[in-house]
């Protein structure tokens, strides 16, 4: 059963202190009924170099992939931002969140983080969509389609990575910091929320 619970495949960015990176995320969901306040949960392992970036900028962007942009998941989940620029040549613009927004893919939602729980390996962060809007009119890609259509040295890889987290994970997932979440001193806390009155192309 929980290998069942896959979200569209997304690139999650970040930017802090003119710092940026992307990651790829299976794992997003909706989290607010309420059409003027969309709010949406992901989980990013604390390991990961975005973790560093939202956790202290309190923002991200979901950027959700289409089926041709396989090449993404290679560039994005099987690299570390720490070894390079992810986004150095990929076309993107600052989001009014500042979290990097990428011009080619299906859709994307730019959100300010409201909360977030330890999950002891991982957080939670719970984000407010600020903007978001549909790039194409073709359809996102899924996790079990894009697995079926990369090389198989992609998924040797990526087998290969999810086999290390879950050793690191098994070791942390108990050490949970119940503490609540506090935002940064250096989080920007200027930024709007979405604009019901200008709901026209967005998400």
């Amino acid at each position: 059963m929980m290998g069942q619970l896959w979200s569209p495949i997304v690139a999650v960015t970040s930017q802090w202190q003119g710092k940026t990176n992307a990651q790829i995320a299976v794992s997003v969901g909706a989290a607010s009924v309420v059409p003027e306040k969309p709010r949406v949960v992901i989980q990013i392992y604390k390991a990961n170099y975005s973790w560093e970036l939202i956790q202290h900028s309190g923002a991200l962007a979901l950027n959700f992939l289409r089926p041709d942009q396989l090449q993404l998941i290679k560039d994005f989940g099987l690299v570390s931002g720490l070894d390079g620029d992810k986004l150095s040549e990929v076309a993107h613009r600052s989001g009014l969140t500042g979290s990097p927004i990428l011009q080619n893919c299906w859709g994307y939602l730019d959100c300010r983080v409201i909360n977030a729980m330890d999950g002891g390996d991982m957080t939670c962060f719970l984000g407010e969509v600020v903007d978001g809007g549909t790039v194409s009119e073709s359809e996102p890609l899924w996790w079990p389609e894009a697995r079926r259509m990369i090389p198989a040295a992609w998924n040797q890889e990526w087998d290969a990575k999810i086999a290390e987290q879950i050793q690191k994970s098994t070791h942390l997932m108990d050490q949970i910091d119940y503490t609540p979440w506090n935002p940064s001193k250096e989080t920007d806390q200027g930024i709007p929320a979405m604009d019901p009155a200008n709901e026209t192309g967005r998400a």
